[in-house]
């Protein structure tokens, strides 16, 4: 990284370093390369969801390049999207225990990988059904 300086995390960098530091597993790598402060280009990002503003736009963007990589058949690039989705489901679903707002981050993934076409709309009802039930508890 101090030799080349990249602007960005691109998928030559993600590779090349996947490559040079293996056998470094990609979550434990995605963690040290945030600490750069460096832009990741998607799906090399994987699911942010500290939040779930922070995991709509992570979703929304891995269903930009799913998009992107089923137009041009890009069978390897779509699955490896679905694969960052199913893997931060999976560390979603085993940390509900301890956050219970994993919960419905769960199934905002779930939706995902389910039709991840119907992800956006689907989130835009759920975010307003959620705001309705919370304007009824005010009440």
């Amino acid at each position: 990284m101090a030799a080349e300086h990249p602007e960005r995390i691109t998928e030559r960098v993600w590779v090349e370093l996947l490559m040079r530091l293996a056998p470094v597993s990609e979550s434990y790598l995605r963690e040290l390369l945030r600490d750069t402060g460096l832009p990741f280009d998607q799906p090399y990002a994987g699911v942010r969801q500290h939040t779930l503003e922070e995991l709509e736009a992570s979703l929304l963007k891995m269903l930009e390049v799913y998009r992107e990589a089923n137009a041009v058949g890009d069978r390897d690039r779509a699955r490896y999207c679905r694969r960052q989705v199913i893997a931060a489901k999976d560390r979603a679903k085993f940390l509900v225990v301890k956050v219970p707002a994993k919960e419905e981050m769960v199934e905002w993934m779930l939706v995902w990988l389910e039709n991840p076409e119907v992800f956006p709309a689907w989130v835009e009802a759920r975010k307003r059904a959620t705001s309705g039930d919370e304007e009824q508890d005010l009440i």
